[in-house]
């Protein structure tokens, strides 16, 4: 019974212990939260890097856009298809590529 006596404070003591260092570990803010968290972190930031190339690019285009009629009319002719008055357009089909969907040949 003495050494019972003796012994039961180290054992609340390391009991404790072992619950703070669960609490640490496991707990709400500890250490495998912080971890996930970190993880979400990058990336976002890797998804902002990524956006922020986009909206570069974009911001050169409506430069570009901007700065005079020789890029619109590029981007009318590349995207839309069209011409202009007393100009002939020619398209070029290869036989052997997958028809797109809804062209009737």
């Amino acid at each position: 019974m003495a050494s019972l006596r003796r012994w039961w404070p180290h054992l609340v003591l390391g009991l404790l212990a072992a619950g703070l260092l669960w609490e640490l570990d496991r707990g709400e803010g500890g250490r495998r939260e912080l971890a996930a968290l970190q993880a979400r972190v990058e990336a976002q930031r890797a998804e902002n890097a990524k956006l922020s190339q986009r909206n570069a690019a974009l911001a050169a285009d409506v430069a570009e856009l901007k700065s005079g009629e020789a890029a619109v009319e590029d981007r009318a002719r590349a995207e839309l298809g069209m011409i202009k008055p007393g100009e002939t357009f020619y398209r070029v089909v290869d036989p052997d590529a997958p028809a797109p969907p809804g062209d009737a040949r």
